[in-house]
């Protein structure tokens, strides 16, 4: 299946120490070896990095491992093609406007039943599943909310409600942001880990690597990484419940949702 990585904090962070055990992931220390990508929020802006080519062995992938950019949310994806050909356009994660924000998506999964009428709102570029379900829902929530963007609370129950009927239906493992929080939706696996003080050593998974945040950070700093597998080897991860929806805001997660737990065994990525 498909990698996620995600990361919601209270104050500007890079993601340079988790970035680096992903980057791995992607055609060295595991198989996914379809293209890479990476969003970086940065005020009303979005730094976007994409590239058909698997990360372990791209260019791009190294400049971002050493280039400390610095985001409140970042979405990350490593990706194993099931439908859409290896290409730019089907590299994740995809961007949209909405209410006058970028709004960004990456989707780990499959749900080849999945057929919405679109309306001219969003449309795909590309020709996968997950591109067409993120033109979906956010259509979905224009349609229900018109022009007029709504609460926080609102947003994450209404994606709580449309993605009912989708849980079932596959594997959808997903995040999204709108720079301001970050959701995440658990099918059959993903794992977050919250830093606050009093910080610690961690070490990764996929290379010999580990780093002291008691010395890069401060006592007020909290940062949730959120993954498909841990990146760690040393830290408490906490496992989601397949069929849940989690809403990260200022490096916690404030609210869940459960869904419906997805009846797939066997896996598989987009």
């Amino acid at each position: 299946m498909c990698q996620l990585l995600g990361m919601n904090c209270n104050t500007p962070t890079d993601i340079c120490f988790s970035f680096t055990g992903f980057q791995k992931r992607g055609g060295e220390t595991d198989v996914h070896a379809d293209g890479w990508g990476i969003a970086f929020f940065e005020g009303c802006g979005v730094r976007l990095f994409l590239d058909p080519q698997p990360s372990a062995q791209s260019p791009i992938a190294e400049l971002v491992r050493n280039y400390p950019i610095r985001s409140l949310n970042v979405i990350a994806h490593i990706r194993k093609a099931t439908q859409g050909v290896v290409s730019l356009e089907n590299t994740h994660p995809f961007q949209r406007e909405l209410w006058g924000r970028y709004w960004v998506y990456a989707h780990n999964g499959n749900l080849p039943q999945f057929l919405p009428q679109l309306d001219s709102s969003f449309l795909p570029v590309g020709n996968t599943d997950s591109e067409r379900i993120f033109c979906w829902l956010l259509q979905s929530l224009r349609q229900r909310f018109s022009d007029a963007a709504p609460s926080r609370d609102e947003l994450f129950a209404a994606v709580h409600e449309l993605i009912l009927p989708l849980s079932g239906m596959g594997i959808f493992n997903f995040m999204l942001s709108n720079g301001e929080w970050l959701m995440a939706h658990c099918s059959t696996e993903l794992s977050y880990v919250v830093r606050r003080a009093p910080f610690n050593v961690a070490h990764l998974k996929d290379e010999d690597v580990m780093v002291d945040f008691s010395k890069v950070t401060t006592p007020n700093d909290r940062v949730a990484v959120i993954a498909t597998l841990p990146l760690t080897d040393n830290e408490q991860w906490i496992t989601m419940q397949p069929g849940s929806l989690w809403l990260f805001h200022e490096g916690q997660a404030v609210s869940h949702f459960l869904t419906h737990p997805s009846p797939i065994k066997s896996l598989s990525g987009v």
